[in-house]
């Protein structure tokens, strides 16, 4: 395995124990996290703030079913499970592009798409 895909299995299973230290390992102090519509972050602070998300309590349960590299690009295809605060579940899959510099994750966009999301098509 690659240090790029080392890095980002890593920084999933940080998440899935929610461990700030072993995630904010993962990327470079400069790290910009976008969720193209809904959100952009910059730098580790602001990334550190967004590890456990205010709607949601425990860890996630994250699988990923595929992870692709090509250059400095690491994209992770998968699914996430969690418990919200509110009483729901997010029951989600989601397509992660890692932009790697030097073994670190510097930017990462994040595209996730409920599961239960009740959508009609005509």
């Amino acid at each position: 395995m690659t240090q790029n895909k080392e890095t980002v299995t890593e920084y999933m299973a940080a998440f899935r124990v929610s461990d700030h230290q072993r995630i904010l390992n993962c990327v470079t102090d400069d790290i910009v996290w976008e969720m193209p519509g809904i959100y952009k972050y910059f730098g580790k602070e602001a990334f550190d703030k967004e590890i456990e998300n205010d709607n949601f309590t425990g860890s996630p349960i994250i699988h990923i079913v595929k992870l692709v590299e090509e250059d400095n690009i690491v994209i992770a295809e998968g699914s996430v499970q969690g418990n919200m605060k509110n009483g729901g579940i997010l029951d989600a899959v989601f397509c992660d592009v890692f932009e790697m510099e030097n073994g670190k994750i510097k930017k990462l966009t994040s595209y996730l798409m409920s599961k239960n999301a009740s959508l009609k098509f005509e």
